[in-house]
């Protein structure tokens, strides 16, 4: 069922955000969401909640994805592999197909900062100019997405009307679902926020 819903969309998100706005993550509740977005064919996720609680236990986390593929893909799960990004965790690979990048306030307008700071340094080393500053650059500076394209959705749960930072510089041009809860989601209402998304015309902006 899986394959059959991704193919059905006229369009597919590549890459994900997962935002809780809620006070209480629920690890099973977020690693069902990530298992559907890997197993409709989406290439990269991202999990954030404001608090940075799924980022300080992303071993937590990581186990219950994996408890969580084999229960709803069975034998299919090793097709369904993940890759764990998160650049304060080496190693943590598992047969890469989709990848999953854990954040948390911090890697938002902290990273601008850092990014700035850092490209300071580089014009007072003399190796950039200050004209050398635009849009690529500063997308180049950045850790907390390095190697991720900007997001095309983000998955908004729970009753604040605002993302809370999450990666305030790259999802300018990305389409925000709300709904109201990720606790006891169901297929149906993600597959529901991904038929919305699919039929949305992108303006990017015009």
């Amino acid at each position: 069922r899986w394959r059959a819903d991704g193919r059905a969309l006229r369009k597919l998100p590549v890459h994900v955000g997962l935002v809780v706005t809620e006070e209480e993550p629920s690890y099973a509740d977020m690693a069902s969401l990530v298992v559907w977005c890997m197993a409709v064919g989406i290439s990269y996720v991202s999990v954030y909640d404001h608090n940075g609680i799924f980022k300080r236990n992303n071993s937590r986390l990581m186990d219950e994805i994996l408890k969580q593929q084999q229960e709803l893909l069975g034998l299919d799960c090793s097709k369904y592999t993940v890759e764990f990004a998160n650049q304060d965790k080496t190693g943590q690979v598992l047969n890469c197909q989709s990848t999953l990048k854990v954040l948390s306030p911090e890697d938002g307008k902290a990273d601008i900062v850092k990014a700035a700071q850092n490209f300071c340094q580089l014009v007072a080393q003399q190796q950039r100019t200050h004209s050398d500053l635009d849009v690529n650059m500063l997308d180049n500076l950045l850790s907390s997405t390095n190697g991720f394209p900007d997001p095309d959705l983000v998955l908004k749960f729970g009753p604040v009307d605002s993302t809370l930072g999450f990666l305030p510089w790259h999802i300018r041009l990305t389409e925000i679902i709300s709904l109201p809860s990720h606790l006891n989601i169901s297929y149906e209402d993600f597959f529901s926020a991904l038929h919305h998304y699919a039929a949305c015309e992108q303006r990017w902006g015009k």
